[in-house]
């Protein structure tokens, strides 16, 4: 047997053992290389169990519709061969059912492969080689693309019916035994008007912006729309193919609980995603995550994809490299203005080489610290503008950043003075002048009738937003001496305390109890509203901002009812507050250099820790921090081991901080991770 190997397979296992002791030597010198190896905690981990594949049309560039997508039909074999080469087996939907019923196991390394569209360029290309190697497939049909006659809507482009695929290709196919139809909707893999200012977002998700009511589309009309629409392709591929879709597959891989649940009622309980991610035990058959093969993807690429799923990496092993962005800089009363300072605000993004932007959905014009209006619409707060989605969309979509997040305050909430909960507030009880009071107005969260508006105003931002996360505010706290409210009262009766802060904090252990049980309860009221969002958004994740005392002070969690540890295990990230001259330190570098000491201390501390800069000195009338400054400090964090950092505020028009600058510094992070890819780490993008 060891004679028989060619020089070439000699070369190739030569090749893979080269990569395997690269692998094992990154392992070792983590403690030496934390910077560039993957951002990925252990406690996160779960095996991979298969992979699937997302192609479209496999055919040459000269003719395809959309080449972004499209493979060649060369490069689809050599990426089939490549995939039998390195031990990978191929699956059908029936082996994951199986699976997921009875643990009946899968191969080794199972991938699934699937089509999307109905290109007919998928029977000619793909089909000859999913029959010679006997490979099962699911292919995805549109039914209307399917129904037209000589042109098909593709997209808004009236489009040669003949580029998709035929009845009788398909019902070869399907009497193949390897090809499973699955819907791909009737008339929903399009873009519909989103909002307003005439954004074409997916129709899936959206609720659409009726431009001659001047209203967005009621819920119920939403549900009965996609309800009609699969409904709809479900009858028409049973009668035109001889089978019953039992998977789904999102239009642009977009979809909410309330389309979930209308296709698992329709029979198809499987959901096919471009959610990033492995499939691992606990993902939902209705979530099943796809790598989505590109045109330019090579063999390289499509080795270190796979590696990432089996290796259980998701987006969240990149650095954060964030721009904490006030939408009040873009907000104008004059649309023509607030256009421009939109395209500004795009323009300066592509600038900064930022791919996280934490980007403000509140606003509070009087600066009393409770936000009195938002940017979107809802129930409960005034609108100041319909803006959020509008620049969310556009940064997603014409800049180079991956994900942004909404960010928002919790409790912080000046209500309308008609709204009934608007008067269950914090209350205060401030028996020292000189101690830490919070300052601002906030709902109070042991109010039910706080907590149900708190719950409508995120659900309202849930179905009218795209986002990638939350980032909660400052706001989730509550001081020492608060809340000693009525509906306070009640809470500390149900956990065995005194009714009152003041009877409370005589008894040093219940004063103990009582910090603790807070502190749980605020982050577990943002874990329920960011559930709310999350079945809206189901990629979602969560961070917030953190007090830096929190992080450096044994005593801050009495004070503000927040913990470095709780927060870094329920938060996918914690932005620590790491600014220095606000919290008036007499030596910025030890500041820093004791909260990344602190923050190594805890299970996953960089991993999920956000050091959040900043760039003004608010003591000194907004000084812009120089340069130079925060230059040293970006790279003397990185030096650290600090993964993550992210920067507030960021002035468009006075381009601070400086955008070439900025670029420049996290610029390192990437250079640092350039010569561990691709065969042993995932690279910072």
């Amino acid at each position: 047997m060891i004679k028989s190997i060619t020089m070439k397979n000699e070369h190739k296992i030569r090749k893979s053992l080269i990569k395997l002791i690269l692998l094992l030597i990154g392992i070792a010198s983590s403690y030496v290389m934390a910077n560039e190896l993957p951002n990925v905690c252990s406690r996160d981990q779960n095996v991979n169990e298969f992979t699937i594949l997302s192609y479209h049309e496999i055919a040459d560039k000269s003719e395809t519709l959309d080449s972004t997508y499209a493979v060649t039909p060369s490069n689809f074999e050599q990426q089939i061969h490549w995939l039998m080469d390195n031990g990978y087996h191929f699956i059908s939907i029936d082996d994951i059912l199986k699976y997921r019923k009875t643990a009946k196991p899968l191969p080794n390394k199972a991938v699934l492969i699937t089509f999307d569209d109905g290109y007919q360029s998928v029977y000619s290309n793909a089909f000859p080689i999913i029959k010679k190697y006997k490979i099962p497939v699911v292919i995805a049909l549109v039914g209307s693309w399917l129904q037209a006659k000589e042109k098909a809507d593709f997209n808004g482009c009236m489009t040669p019916r003949c580029l998709f695929l035929s009845q009788k290709e398909i019902k070869e196919m399907v009497s193949s035994g390897l090809v499973e139809i699955a819907s791909h909707s009737y008339f929903l893999h399009k873009g519909i008007q989103g909002n307003p200012q005439g954004n074409m977002q997916p129709a899936v998700r959206s609720r659409q912006w009726l431009a001659n009511k001047h209203a967005y589309e009621d819920e119920k009309s939403y549900q009965r729309r996609i309800y009609n629409d699969l409904l709809e392709n479900n009858t028409f591929l049973k009668h035109y193919t001889g089978q019953k879709p039992r998977v789904m597959v999102w239009p642009y891989g977009h979809y909410n609980i309330e389309a979930r649940k209308i296709a698992e009622r329709l029979g198809m309980s499987v959901g096919l995603t471009l959610d990033d991610g492995s499939n691992t035990n606990i993902t939902p058959l209705w979530g099943l995550r796809r790598i989505l093969v590109e045109h330019k993807m090579t063999l390289k690429d499509l080795e270190l994809n796979m590696w990432v799923r089996n290796a259980n990496f998701t987006d969240d092993a990149r650095t954060t490299k964030a721009a904490h962005i006030d939408l009040d800089y873009i907000y104008d009363p004059d649309p023509a203005q607030q256009e421009k300072n939109l395209g500004d605000l795009l323009e300066r993004i592509k600038r900064l080489g930022v791919n996280t932007v934490y980007l403000q959905a509140f606003a509070d014009p009087d600066a009393n610290g409770a936000a009195d209006y938002v940017y979107f619409p809802n129930r409960n707060i005034p609108m100041r503008a319909d803006l959020f989605n509008r620049v969310a969309w556009q940064i997603s979509t014409r800049t180079s950043v991956k994900r942004v997040y909404a960010w928002m305050p919790m409790i912080a909430w000046q209500l309308p003075q008609n709204n009934p909960a608007g008067k269950d507030m914090v209350v205060t009880l401030q028996v020292d002048p000189t101690h830490l009071n919070m300052g601002y107005p906030r709902l109070s969260p042991f109010s039910p009738k706080a907590r149900k508006v708190i719950k409508e105003i995120y659900a309202d931002l849930a179905k009218s937003v795209y986002i990638d996360g939350i980032l909660f505010h400052d706001d989730v706290t509550l001081s020492d001496f608060e809340d000693d409210s009525e509906a306070a009262h009640t809470q500390y009766k149900k956990w065995g305390l005194a009714p009152s802060v003041a009877q409370i904090r005589t008894d040093r252990k219940q004063f103990e109890k009582w910090t603790q049980l807070k502190t749980h309860y605020l982050d577990a009221f943002a874990m329920q509203l960011a559930q709310i969002v999350r079945n809206e958004q189901p990629g979602l994740k969560t961070a917030r901002n953190l007090y830096a005392q929190v992080a450096l002070n044994k005593d801050a969690q009495e004070w503000y009812a927040q913990s470095l540890s709780e927060s870094i295990k329920n938060y996918d990230y914690t932005a620590i507050m790491a600014m220095p001259y606000m919290e008036q330190a007499d030596d910025p570098v030890r500041f820093y250099d004791r909260i990344v000491e602190h923050v190594k201390q805890e299970e996953c501390g960089l991993e999920r820790t956000v050091m959040e800069l900043q760039t003004v000195n608010w003591r000194k009338d907004g000084e812009p921090i120089s340069s130079v400054e925060l230059s040293d400090t970006i790279g003397h964090l990185y030096d650290l081991g600090v993964h993550h950092i992210a920067y507030y505020p960021d002035n468009v028009f006075k381009n601070s901080p400086d955008a070439d600058t900025i670029k420049q510094d996290f610029g390192q992070k990437s250079l640092r991770m350039h010569a561990f890819t691709p065969s042993n780490t995932i690279p910072s993008k």
